[in-house]
């Protein structure tokens, strides 16, 4: 196996499936146009930049001084293998954002601390790794101590994306999904949640702030007779100007972070009693929809030069 030694000042990470890709569709197309798009105005601001996937074993991580997570969307999927060589490969490069915000937000109890500095998220129930409760006990225990509204829910696992292992079901079917929440909760931690029904009715925004703020948006819809806003299923995407309501709710969950993260992006939506609300705040690996917004890449690239020259 020979190591390359190439000298890089910035790597965009991703999965295998999206470096140099022998089959492509929309999909992976936009992945590309994205990290052409980011590497184009890096590379604008004087930046060597390269493309590698996260796993490669002939990439010697020593030889780049900063990595940024692109598309690592395969994480979740490979845990215990892809944590490892994290520990690892922080040990020879900068991560932007920073390891330990990276690794604050690769777990989804990182809420629990947005909600106790006043962001407002969905109201969820906990569940542990290992932890000895049905499904329906969840569902009353949340009920009980959370005050659940509703007789719809959804179950997801705490560190997770694109979906993976998300479940939207009624009470009654409580009898069916248990098994599922069984499994899942002896290998790791889930959420429950209500379901938010007006994520299905108006979409879910994607607001995108660079150092602090705002930049662009996009609207995210799910297409009809599901619930998912991903369009890995089939969900479809705009171009979206938000309300100064939204922008000032967007960038205070930035500033709540234990450091404020250099990108990112925070999901809005309108909870079921009108309220704005944080679905997730992405500062890991998150996608950035350059393409509807090509200035946005350029203001990333000066960002970045102007916190490597601070």
């Amino acid at each position: 196996m020979t190591v390359s030694k190439m000298m890089f000042d910035i790597v965009l990470l991703a999965d295998s499936r999206y470096v140099n890709p022998e089959k492509k569709n929309v999909y992976v197309n936009n992945v590309l146009q994205e990290d052409q798009v980011l590497t184009d105005a890096l590379v604008k601001e004087g930046f060597r930049v390269g493309r590698k996937a996260w796993d490669d074993p002939t990439f010697d991580w020593s030889t780049t001084r900063y990595a940024i997570f692109r598309a690592t969307w395969d994480y979740f999927d490979r845990y215990g293998e892809f944590f490892q060589w994290f520990q690892q490969a922080a040990k020879q490069t900068q991560f932007i954002n920073s390891k330990a915000l990276i690794r604050w937000n690769m777990d989804k109890h990182y809420l629990k601390d947005l909600q106790v500095k006043k962001v407002h998220v969905p109201k969820t129930l906990f569940v542990e790794t290992g932890e000895t409760i049905g499904l329906l006990e969840a569902i009353i225990k949340a009920k009980n101590e959370l005050h659940f509204k509703g007789d719809t829910f959804v179950i997801k696992p705490c560190i997770a994306g694109g979906a993976r292992h998300t479940y939207k079901f009624h009470e009654t079917e409580w009898e069916h999904y248990d098994p599922i929440f069984q499994k899942l909760i002896r290998e790791e931690a889930m959420m429950l949640q209500e379901f938010q029904q007006r994520i299905v009715s108006d979409g879910e925004v994607s607001m995108m702030v660079f150092g602090g703020q705002y930049t662009h948006a996009i609207l995210k819809i799910a297409k009809p007779g599901d619930f998912r806003v991903q369009d890995d299923f089939g969900g479809s995407v705009q171009e979206y100007h938000p309300s100064k309501e939204e922008i000032n709710f967007a960038e205070h969950a930035f500033a709540q972070c234990p450091e404020m993260p250099m990108y990112g992006r925070a999901d809005i939506f309108k909870d079921n009693d009108g309220k704005l609300a944080l679905a997730e705040l992405e500062i890991f690996e998150p996608e950035l929809w350059f393409r509807f917004y090509p200035k946005a890449a350029t203001l990333f690239a000066q960002q970045l030069k102007k916190q490597i020259d601070t």
